[in-house]
């Protein structure tokens, strides 16, 4: 298999069995860079929400479970079987899960934020479907 970068994404020549050429073209969906960057842009986004007795909780719930998502990514990545890896993405799934609940919270807490909020649970929604897929593509068949 030959490997290429080109405009920034990675093309992979293929030969297969009668010697043909096929050319597939990624995208950069490296999903631990992903993570990562919405766990930067939440603590970002919360940093300009104002505190208080009833906001910090919230926000403080919303932290822990954004940031956790990309925390137990990189431990799946190393787990020590198979198992372990099930076990590590079904944690960062729920992880993406309660982010979107808090999320959705959020939108009522701090109205005025709505715009952004909206955008940040556009990302982790996906983010919770691409674990669940990973789970279901992990799973014993």
């Amino acid at each position: 298999m030959l490997i290429k970068e080109v405009n920034g994404n990675s093309k992979y020549e293929i030969r297969n069995s009668k010697q043909k050429r096929c050319l597939i073209i990624m995208m950069d969906y490296n999903l631990q860079k992903r993570t990562i960057e919405f766990s930067k842009n939440s603590i970002i986004f919360a940093k300009k929400l104002p505190v208080n007795h009833i906001s910090r909780p919230i926000i403080t719930q919303y932290i822990k479970c954004s940031s956790s998502i990309g925390a137990n990514y990189c431990e799946a990545n190393n787990a020590e079987s198979k198992a372990d890896f099930r076990h590590k993405i079904s944690i960062s799934r729920k992880e993406s899960q309660e982010t979107c609940y808090w999320l959705e919270i959020m939108k009522t807490t701090f109205e005025e934020f709505t715009p952004e909020i909206i955008v940040l649970l556009k990302e982790a929604t996906e983010l919770n479907l691409i674990l669940s897929k990973i789970l279901l593509n992990s799973k014993d068949k």
